[in-house]
């Protein structure tokens, strides 16, 4: 699973040692530096109980190691406007 813009990631020690005490991730992105196979660079807030952003921080974690508590949601379709109708003007009577 490689992880999107606005995913929920539960972070245990699975993903990397580092995590003796897991954490919820709220991932802003997916870096491109380079990395080991199998490994990669997120860029995000660490989340509390409450899923209030508390830290910014980028993580080096392995991808299989990852387990997504709540998907990001899906962008919506942009929608076409028609030509508009031009507006029938009358005259006002003043006073």
């Amino acid at each position: 699973m490689l992880p999107r813009s606005g995913d929920v990631l539960h972070v245990t020690r699975a993903a990397s040692v580092q995590f003796l005490r897991p954490i919820m991730f709220r991932v802003i992105r997916v870096l491109d530096w380079p990395t080991y196979d199998g490994w990669l660079w997120l860029d995000g807030y660490e989340l509390n109980a409450a899923g209030d952003a508390v830290n910014r921080r980028s993580i080096f974690v392995q991808r299989e190691g990852l387990r997504q508590v709540q998907a990001a949601p899906v962008p919506r379709q942009h929608t076409v406007r028609t030509a508009r109708r031009p507006i029938a003007r009358t005259p006002v009577r003043v006073g």
